[in-house]
């Protein structure tokens, strides 16, 4: 009950019109068994009060986090950001739709096989009306993640629809990709392509530096995980299921940005 009052006279203290937060902290400072005598006293309350302060900061940058996010959101709907297209883009899907959906993806990554079946998921779904570009973003702690890149974009140089099956072929058999270079090959091979220039073009600088490109354009967009996405210049950073895709199709739709 001592302890209690104690603190009970700093808190007054603290709470009048003449004393400052720095003399409960002299108090606290100059009398520490206050707390601890309490804390020992009365456990259970102190649990409890903890838990309730924890909660109460949970909730408050939740909430913080949540008013920022809509913000972020808010912003890319009237600022969206604009990804390079390039005149031999690989598109899936129509060319000329109006949804664009972009990724930076790493072939290694586990959330990246989610991400290719949302993509495939969408692209049934919006068969027609949207067009979907891979670009890439291969993380430095995937060592499969660069080789296979540059194996997409290799074959890419000698058929855009080849590099489209080499890059589903990869997503399916993902822990195929512990096998190294290996898998690579045998999954080029199975497609026909020319393996001779393929193995000159792989390591090509023509290849690199577009791989290289789409690494610096995911940075510029703050994309530092795999994978991300924009549709219609909206960021998704994370492999959302594809029905959060829905809901920023519709508020595009919503705002007159497309009329599907």
């Amino acid at each position: 009950m001592k302890s209690f009052v104690f603190i009970l006279g700093a808190l007054l203290l603290a709470a009048s019109c003449t004393t400052s937060k720095e003399d409960l902290k002299k108090i606290l400072k100059e009398n520490p068994d206050i707390v601890t005598d309490s804390i020992k006293a009365n456990p259970a309350k102190f649990i409890e009060a903890l838990n309730e302060a924890v909660k109460s900061a949970q909730e408050g940058e939740g909430k913080r986090r949540e008013e920022e996010e809509k913000k972020q959101l808010e912003n890319s709907f009237n600022n969206p950001l604009q990804a390079e297209l390039r005149s031999d883009e690989n598109f899936r899907g129509n060319k000329d739709a109006q949804i664009t959906l972009v990724e930076y993806s790493d072939f290694e990554c586990p959330f990246c096989s989610r991400g290719f079946t949302t993509v495939m998921e969408l692209m049934k779904k919006y068969e027609g009306k949207i067009r979907f570009a891979y670009k890439h973003l291969p993380l430095s702690f995937h060592p499969q993640a660069m080789p296979a890149a540059q194996y997409y974009e290799a074959i890419r140089l000698q058929s855009p629809e080849k590099a489209w099956q080499f890059h589903d072929a990869v997503y399916k058999n993902q822990r195929a990709l512990q096998n190294g270079e290996g898998f690579l090959k045998a999954e080029a091979k199975k497609l026909g392509v020319d393996m001779n220039k393929l193995a000159k073009d792989v390591k090509s600088e023509a290849v690199q530096s577009r791989i290289d490109a789409d690494m610096a354009e995911a940075s510029k967009f703050g994309f530092q995980g795999t994978p991300g996405f924009l549709l219609n210049g909206v960021p998704v950073k994370g492999a959302y299921p594809a029905s959060h895709f829905d809901g920023i199709i519709e508020e595009l739709k919503k705002r007159g940005k497309i009329t599907i």
